[in-house]
C-alpha cells in the first residue's frame, strides 16, 4: 500500500481537473451512505470524529471504495494545528484490497474548495472580478485559487477576526503572486464584492443579507454543526439557496439552522450539487445566490481517485 503525502497530492492536482472530476462524479454512479458523526467531549472545545465512506457502482469500470477519518478539533489553532486532519483510505472497487492512504487533511482542503468553485461555475456571474475571503485558515489559500480558476477575479480582500492574521496571510499570497489584500471593514468589502466566500468557525453570523449587493454569489463553508453560523437568515431569504448534498439541511450551520426554527421553509432550497451538474438553472443577472457545503463522501472519494490515476501516469 502506498502513502501519498500532501506534497505529492499537491504535485498533481489543479483545480481545474479536480473540479471537473466533481462534476462528473456528481454526474455519475457513487455510493454515499450517511456519515458516522460523533461528538468527542474534551476540556474547552469539544472535538468530532467523522467516517466519510463511499464507493463507486458496480458498472463503473477501474473502480474503488473509500473512507476517510477525520478529526476536528476546534482549539487546535493555539497549538499550530490545523482544526480538521485526516486520512483516507483507498481500496480496490473488486476486491477491497488497500492500495493507498492519502493525507486525508490536504485531500479534505482541495475537494472542500473544489466543491465551492464547482457551484460557483454555475452560481456565480460570469464576470465575477471582485471577492472577499472571510477567514484566513488552511483553507482560504485553496478556496481563493479554486475560485480564481473559474471566474476573471482580479481583487480579493481577506478579513480575519485577528487582523494580524489576515495581514499575515494576504502578504504570504501575495508575495506568491495572488491579487490579496487584508481589509478590516468586512462591510464594505462585502458591499463591493460579486463573490463571498466564508471559511470560518464562527458561531454568530458574520455576513448580513444587507450587505450583498445584486448578483453577488455567497459561499458558505465553515459552519459544520448547529452551534455555528456564517450568514444571517436575511442572507438565505433573499437569495437562490443551493447545498452540496441534501445533508446540508440537517447538518452544519446556516441552512439547517435557518430551516430548523423556520426562518426559510424547505422550498426555499432550489437544488443540490448534484442538480446544478445535471441541469445547469439560468441565472438571472441580479439573482443573489447561496452555496451551502457540509462536505460529502462523493467529493473525497473522486479527489482520492484522481491522485491515484495522476500518480500512477507519472511513476
Amino acid at each position: 500500500m502506498r502513502v501519498i503525502t500532501s506534497a505529492e497530492i499537491d504535485r498533481v492536482l489543479t483545480f481545474p481537473a479536480l473540479i471537473d472530476a466533481l462534476s462528473e462524479a456528481f454526474r455519475g454512479d457513487i455510493v454515499t451512505p450517511i456519515r458516522h458523526h460523533h461528538e468527542i467531549e474534551r476540556h474547552g472545545a469539544d472535538g468530532t470524529l467523522l467516517l466519510m465512506p463511499a464507493w463507486t457502482g458496480p458498472a463503473t469500470a477501474d473502480g474503488f471504495v473509500g473512507v476517510k477519518i477525520v478529526s476536528v478539533f476546534p482549539d487546535n489553532g493555539a497549538k499550530n494545528l490545523p482544526s480538521v486532519l485526516g486520512t483516507y483510505l483507498l481500496m480496490k472497487g473488486e476486491t477491497g484490497e488497500p492500495v493507498a492512504a492519502l493525507d486525508g487533511t490536504r485531500l479534505t482542503v482541495w475537494r472542500t474548495a473544489a466543491a465551492s468553485a464547482l457551484a460557483a461555475r454555475f452560481l456565480a456571474r460570469e464576470d465575477s472580478s471582485r471577492m472577499v475571503m472571510v477567514g484566513s485558515g488552511a483553507l482560504a489559500p485553496f478556496l481563493i485559487r479554486a475560485h480564481m480558476s473559474q471566474r476573471p477575479i482580479r481583487e480579493v480582500a481577506l478579513w480575519n477576526h485577528h487582523p494580524e492574521k489576515a495581514e499575515s496571510v494576504a502578504a504570504e499570497l501575495r508575495a506568491q503572486g495572488l491579487p490579496v489584500t487584508a481589509v478590516a471593514d468586512l462591510e464594505s468589502a462585502v458591499r463591493e464584492a460579486d463573490l463571498i466566500s466564508c471559511a470560518t468557525l464562527s458561531t454568530a453570523p458574520i455576513v448580513k443579507g444587507g450587505w450583498l449587493k445584486e448578483g453577488a454569489h455567497l459561499d458558505l463553508v465553515g459552519a459544520f454543526n448547529m452551534k455555528m453560523r456564517e450568514a444571517d437568515d436575511e442572507a438565505l431569504r433573499r437569495s437562490l439557496v443551493y447545498i452540496d448534498t441534501p445533508a446540508a439541511k440537517t447538518e452544519g450551520g446556516d441552512v439547517a439552522v435557518s430551516l430548523h426554527k423556520s426562518a426559510i421553509p424547505e422550498g426555499h432550497i432550489r437544488g443540490t450539487l448534484t442538480d446544478l451538474c445535471k441541469s445547469p438553472p439560468h441565472r438571472g443577472q441580479e439573482a443573489v445566490t447561496v452555496f451551502k457545503s457540509v462536505g460529502a463522501a462523493l467529493e473525497d472519494l473522486a479527489a482520492a481517485m484522481l491522485v491515484w490515476r495522476l500518480l500512477a501516469k507519472t511513476s
